[in-house]
């Protein structure tokens, strides 16, 4: 069953195709409790890379090498904050992120006005898984690759969660085209 939510008088209903200014909108109610962000960190899209080099008053390259990773997923890479692991964790997939600060018993974004995307929509309210996949869907999986393709039917096929409008067959409509690509006929 989709995610729904009245926004004023419109319902929206969270989908592979919903809008972003309404994915926005769904996940702009952020407690500030740092919770999402003491087990990982947010995916940056190009936007992100700009406004938050300009907001540490740094260049974007400084951004990624001091305080960013770049992480693969659907054949498709994108860079997200690093993550802080404690001695003996480093090889856990969640870890705090790197812009997670601690003052006065609070936990704070150092970069909050400025947070990634999938930190300002993917949190911790009743729409944040589905929001989170919204994210995956319209920023890692590439349809118009077929090695995306695959690895997000092997993705679905090993129980990955997905949204509606997101299955193999609405994203590749010609059935003997997606035959041809899970099958590696088609590699690029």
């Amino acid at each position: 069953m989709a995610s729904e939510k009245k926004a004023g008088r419109k319902r929206i209903t969270i989908n592979a195709h919903t809008p972003l200014k309404d994915i926005l909108e769904l996940g702009s109610v952020c407690r500030k409790c740092g919770h999402c962000c003491s087990h990982g960190s947010g995916f940056l899209t190009r936007e992100d890379h700009r406004r938050i080099a300009e907001h540490l008053r740094i260049s974007e390259n400084k951004l990624k090498e001091k305080y960013l990773e770049e992480i693969e997923k659907f054949n498709t890479r994108l860079w997200r904050p690093r993550l802080k692991k404690g001695p003996g964790k480093e090889n856990l997939p969640y870890g705090k992120c790197v812009f997670l600060m601690e003052k006065g018993g609070q936990k704070l974004c150092r970069i909050h006005g400025v947070k990634p995307l999938q930190c300002r929509i993917g949190n911790c309210t009743k729409h944040g898984e589905k929001l989170t996949l919204w994210f995956t869907l319209n920023y890692f999986l590439n349809e118009n690759d077929p090695e995306s393709v695959r690895q997000y039917a092997t993705y679905l096929k090993s129980g990955g969660k997905t949204l509606k409008g997101a299955e193999l067959n609405g994203l590749v409509k010609d059935k003997g085209k997606l035959d041809r690509i899970l099958s590696y006929e088609i590699l690029r």
